[in-house]
């Protein structure tokens, strides 16, 4: 018996060290190096943080556009999907209604020409960024909200446009957080 006891109760010891102590600081020293330190990279506004660069937020004014929907209300704490296939009645009944509101606040615009992201939540629920067709169908009712021209913001549309990494890995996007405070500081 002591010939399996010993052996096991040492390879413990080892591993706990090296999964519960060594790994952990290994992470949060790699963590330090990126940008934000580990703790996120935040978004400020006049010397005050307004959200997260990663973070989905809720705009529902329709003076300023609007992200993709959450299935968890935006909470960061609680980051997940709805779990709900597309052939749940449930389901179909919430893009239904998301639908119909996108299309009662953007008359003129099809069924069709609504980007599917904005009418549908993310696997996260938290997801910062929209195509750069879900910003243009928005212009006109952010132009007629603000009073603004439709040039000027096709012009912050494509200032504030993310291209893909390496011109390759992934789509062009934007944060729509980052849009919007630019909305607002436009005078």
């Amino acid at each position: 018996m002591k010939t399996y006891i010993l052996p096991s109760l040492k390879l413990t010891v080892v591993l706990i060290i090296i999964c519960a102590a060594m790994y952990p600081l290994l992470i949060a020293g790699v963590a330090k190096m990126t940008p934000g330190g580990g703790d996120g990279v935040t978004i400020s506004l006049d010397g005050k943080v307004v959200g997260f660069e990663n973070i989905g937020q809720k705009f529902t004014d329709a003076k300023y556009f609007w992200g993709r929907p959450s299935a968890v209300d935006y909470n960061a704490s609680g980051s997940c999907g709805s779990n709900k296939g597309p052939s749940n009645p449930d389901y179909l009944a919430v893009v239904q209604a998301r639908i119909d509101t996108f299309m009662v606040h953007h008359p003129g615009i099809s069924k069709s020409q609504i980007p599917a992201e904005m009418v549908t939540a993310s696997g996260s629920g938290l997801d910062p960024n929209i195509s750069v067709n879900a910003a243009k169908v928005q212009v006109k009712r952010v132009a007629t909200n603000r009073s603004i021209s439709e040039a000027i913001l096709n012009e912050l549309i494509v200032e504030c446009t993310e291209t893909a990494f390496l011109g390759l890995l992934g789509p062009e996007k934007i944060n729509v957080l980052k849009l919007n405070i630019k909305l607002d500081q436009l005078k």
